[in-house]
């Protein structure tokens, strides 16, 4: 059987639709309750469909197509000497002639909560009460700050290696992967700020701190989707750059990084918030690090939905439009 692209497209959107079915009539004890809400209860089953069909999908091709597979490890192999060169340059560059170095990545996060926690917990002390503010907004600050900033870099990342995109070949996803390693390693230092303000505010630890990777995985794999996709695409349409600036700042706003999203409680936009992939994966991370819980089976299939959905997308129109960069750059 040969699995071109339009029979992998043809078969997850199959999966997918009968998934969807046999979820409608599965018990609640799998899918939960059944929300009178349909805006809520059918996006949910059909996240969870598409989750099944995805996963379901990446077995096939690492059994039809397991020689591509192998030829595409086999470059990166080659090339991954390429790829750590990048991050190094990204990291370095990131902090040349700055007096204080690297502690700026522990400072800023730490500055930005400061900054926020005053205008939050001072100005808008009578919308809402959150215990142990800071980290309630530091912990979707870190996951923010990780999604925005590697999609932002990795954007013009390709764009930026024109200059040896045109010289030699080098695999080009390794422009927009290297743009979000590298905010991957800053994420470790935003996290160590984390912790630094859980002790300082006193906020209690709990044994569930251990499952961070958990959510931080999540995040990196949607996060590279939506790289691959938006540095594919700005290639052609220079004026995405402009336009993600202001996608960006809508989404912050509807991630509920400042406030709690029970102010909302009822309305319809606190639905519209519950699609938002940025404040599932946000929430998921609160879940383990601000409340101690463990996230159930259903809040992990929505988050693998959300990253698997992004990365299958954004590296199937990256790998479609490669061959064309050349024309444009």
């Amino acid at each position: 059987m040969v699995l071109t692209k339009k029979r992998l497209i043809a078969i997850t959107l199959v999966l997918m639709v009968s998934f969807f079915i046999l979820l409608l009539y599965a018990p609640e004890s799998l899918i939960g309750h059944r929300d009178d809400n349909l805006l809520l209860f059918v996006p949910k089953i059909l996240f969870l469909a598409l989750t099944a069909a995805i996963a379901i999908v990446f077995v096939l091709i690492f059994i039809f197509r397991s020689e591509y597979i192998s030829a595409q490890l086999n470059t990166f192999s080659r090339f991954k000497y390429y790829l750590k060169l990048l991050i190094k340059r990204d990291f370095v560059s990131r902090y040349r002639k700055s007096i204080l170095g690297v502690l700026w990545s522990l400072l800023n996060p730490i500055l930005m909560m400061l900054v926020l926690t005053m205008v939050f917990s001072t100005l808008f002390r009578n919308m809402f009460t959150v215990a142990f503010f800071p980290v309630y907004l530091l912990s979707g600050q870190v996951i923010w700050a990780f999604f925005s900033e590697s999609t932002t870099l990795a954007m013009t990342s390709v764009i930026a290696g024109e200059g040896v995109i045109k010289k030699v070949y080098v695999p080009k996803y390794m422009f927009p992967l290297s743009k979000v390693i590298s905010s991957l390693v800053q994420m470790a230092f935003s996290l160590a700020a984390f912790f630094i303000v859980v002790i300082v505010t006193g906020a209690p630890f709990y044994w569930t701190m251990l499952l961070i990777p958990i959510p931080v995985l999540y995040i990196f794999v949607f996060s590279l989707g939506v790289a691959m996709l938006i540095s594919s695409l700005s290639v052609f349409f220079r004026d995405l750059t402009y336009l993600y600036g202001v996608f960006t700042t809508l989404l912050m706003y509807l991630s509920a990084i400042f406030w709690p999203v029970e102010i909302l409680e009822g309305s319809a936009l606190q639905n519209l918030i519950g699609l938002n992939p940025l404040y599932q994966f946000i929430r998921y991370f609160r879940y383990i690090v601000y409340w101690g819980k463990v996230p159930d089976l259903w809040f992990n299939f929505v988050c693998i939905g959300f990253a698997l959905s992004a990365l299958c997308i954004g590296t199937y129109v990256f790998m479609r439009q490669q061959d064309k960069y050349i024309l444009s750059l």
